[in-house]
C-alpha cells in the first residue's frame, strides 16, 4: 500500500499570470480518467482513501477537485507546493504528518519531479519526468531524503 501519491495537474492552457492557468479540455479528460482509476482502486480496497492536498494554482485546484468529486473526500490547499517551491520544505512537512492515512499531493513540475528525486534518490537533481496527470506512488518508513521507494507510476495513456 502506498504511503504517499504525487500527481501532476492535467494539461493546462498557456496564459499569464501562471497561477490562473486552467485545464484544457484534454487536461480535464486526463484528470477524469485518473480520478475514475483511483476511485476504482479505493472501492476495491487496493488503495486506502488518501488525504488530498493541492497547490493553490487554478490548474492544480481543478485537478484535485475532480479527484475529490470522484473519491468523495475533502480538499486541502497547501501554499508551499507551487511549481518553484522547495522540495526539502515539502519533505520537512511530510515528516510532521501523522502516520496512517496516505497523503496525495497535486502539484506541478518541476516540484513534483524534484520532490520524487529527493525522496527516492536523496537529490532533487535526480528527479523524474511527470507527464500531465501522472501519479507516482511511494512507500517510506520515514519521509527523509533518499528513504522512499517508488512503487508505481501511472499516466493517463496507460489506462
Amino acid at each position: 500500500m502506498p504511503d504517499m501519491l504525487i500527481m501532476r495537474h492535467g494539461e493546462a492552457g498557456p496564459g499569464y499570470p501562471d497561477h490562473a492557468r486552467r485545464l484544457t479540455s484534454r487536461g480535464e479528460r486526463e484528470v477524469e480518467k485518473m480520478a475514475r482509476w483511483l476511485a476504482e482502486r479505493v472501492a476495491a480496497g487496493e488503495l486506502p482513501m488518501p488525504t488530498l492536498y493541492a497547490s493553490p494554482y487554478a490548474r492544480a485546484q481543478q485537478t484535485a477537485q475532480a479527484l475529490c468529486d470522484g473519491l468523495g473526500t475533502p480538499l486541502e490547499t497547501l501554499d508551499f507546493i507551487t511549481p518553484e517551491d522547495s522540495p526539502s520544505a515539502v519533505s520537512d512537512w511530510l515528516l510532521e504528518q501523522p502516520e496512517g492515512t496516505p497523503i496525495m499531493l497535486v502539484s506541478h513540475m518541476p516540484l513534483v519531479g524534484d520532490l520524487a528525486g529527493l525522496l527516492v534518490e536523496g537529490s532533487p537533481a535526480q528527479g523524474i519526468g511527470f507527464p500531465t496527470a501522472a501519479i507516482a506512488e511511494f512507500e517510506a518508513e520515514v519521509w527523509a531524503a533518499g528513504c522512499a521507494q517508488l512503487k508505481r507510476f501511472t499516466q493517463p495513456s496507460q489506462l
